[in-house]
């Protein structure tokens, strides 16, 4: 497969028009600045780490080089996230003037900044701090809004710059993140393969190179990106920032997420916290690749030969069987509207379901080759999450067996995006495949 470079991908992002990826960067803010934005003010956007960590050194670069820098606006809240009630406040402090937003962190700062520009009218610059998440150069911003967990539309920055000095002292923690989030992209593009093939969402080929051309050479050294390692930690910064390309080029997720992001998402919805916290995005997204590996590990077993179609689709719910069901699952929780919703978008009646299963049945084989190739082994994911740091059994990120397994039914209901959970839904597979996973001796058999 072709492997693109930052630069390759670049030419192909519709919203972003400078990266610069390489140690000691940080130094050519203003130069970047200036090109992008001749003649306009700057307003730094930090929280008190990230301002610290290099906020106030690129305050200072602008400022000597004749950038024009308003007073920064700092998040002082200790439990600043992603939430809308921290957009509203950028808009109230963007709308008093007209300065070019420097957003100075990782995935919280990136995303609260990009929604509050495009609300207000304006482009920004983004300057990364930790390789924690692929965010920083996707279009739309992943924010939690009217209780749900939402990629919520907006353009991706229109310059970037990594410093990989300043990345790889980031924490650790923060670092075994964003390959957990990268290591996401390999089920997602199983998903994406599916997708294709039955039918759903046909592959793009631009996105698909992007994110999946150069994923494995990320990906390789997961103990070197935990020690911080320049090398390794730039091969995965530039990982990271390439699915936020593929993104902009697609302009959706679906290049670089998949189930596993749905099982985030969901814990996000339900407002889960372990230890008094919420786990990072890539900590329960790494969680989330874990179980749907382990589902396809499963579904890959299966024989289609053998499905009785007939026998499906007279089982088949109706429209109306499907939307009750679902408002019934959701009854108590506060987003029971969006799982309504995302369940009936992507309802098929059973004339359709027949059509696909047909579909299924004859290409199978074909399907589960290509799945092979693109999957990693279950027992492989989990030993490069262990060596970076991350996560790799759901009870340390406080999901214990039984709520996994309550989540791969919910996490199908909370997103129109086609997946394996819709594939082991439809075919019925579903439930024999928890059994086995969930029974004695499976890879989730309860502790």
């Amino acid at each position: 497969m072709t492997r693109l470079s930052p630069q390759e991908a670049l030419a192909a992002a519709s919203e972003t028009k400078a990266l610069v990826l390489e140690p000691g960067c940080l130094g050519k803010v203003a130069q970047v600045f200036k090109q992008q934005f001749p003649g306009r003010k700057a307003v730094v956007i930090a929280d008190q780490n990230t301002m610290a960590v290099a906020g106030n050194a690129v305050r200072d670069a602008l400022a000597a080089d004749g950038v024009t820098v308003l007073e920064p606006f700092i998040f002082t809240d200790p439990g600043l996230y992603a939430e809308y009630k921290y957009v509203e406040q950028l808009i109230a402090s963007f709308k008093t003037h007209d300065a070019i937003p420097v957003a100075v962190g990782s995935g919280t700062i990136n995303d609260l900044t990009k929604r509050a520009s495009h609300e207000t009218g304006r482009q920004y610059v983004c300057v990364g701090t930790a390789a924690s998440m692929d965010g920083y150069t996707a279009f739309g911003a992943s924010i939690t809004y009217e209780n749900a967990k939402q990629t919520l539309v907006c353009p991706a920055p229109q310059a970037v710059l990594a410093d990989i000095d300043i990345i790889k002292k980031a924490p650790p923690e923060m670092t075994a993140s964003g390959y957990a989030d990268l290591l996401a992209k390999v089920p997602a593009g199983a998903d994406w393969i599916l997708a294709d093939a039955l039918g759903e969402e046909p592959i793009e080929t631009k996105a698909w190179t992007i994110v999946q051309g150069g994923l494995r050479d990320a990906l390789a050294d997961p103990a070197a990106a935990r020690a911080g390692d320049g090398a390794a930690i730039n091969a995965l910064t530039e990982g990271l920032i390439l699915g936020g390309f593929a993104m902009q080029w697609a302009k959706s997720s679906r290049p670089a997420s998949g189930a596993e992001h749905q099982f985030s998402h969901l814990w996000d919805m339900e407002h889960h916290t372990h230890n008094g916290a919420a786990p990072s995005h890539g900590f329960k997204v790494g969680i989330g690749t874990l179980a749907i590996t382990s589902l396809y590990e499963q579904l890959l077993r299966m024989d289609a030969s053998a499905l009785d179609i007939d026998a499906i689709c007279a089982a088949w719910p109706d429209a109306k069987t499907v939307e009750t069901n679902t408002a019934a699952l959701f009854a108590t929780a506060d987003f029971k509207e969006t799982a309504v919703r995302e369940t009936m978008t992507k309802y098929v009646d059973a004339a359709a379901l027949r059509k696909q299963l047909e579909l299924l049945k004859t290409e199978w084989p074909a399907i589960c080759a290509k799945l092979r190739r693109q999957l990693i082994p279950f027992a492989d994911i989990k030993q490069r999450l262990q060596s970076v740091g991350a996560p790799f059994e759901p009870e340390q990120i406080g999901i214990t067996r039984q709520r996994l397994r309550e989540t791969f039914t919910k996490a199908y209901h909370i997103r129109r995006r086609f997946t394996v959970l819709d594939v082991a839904v439809r075919t019925g597979w579903l439930a024999p495949a928890l059994d086995a996973l969930f029974g004695p001796g499976g890879t989730w058999e309860s502790k």
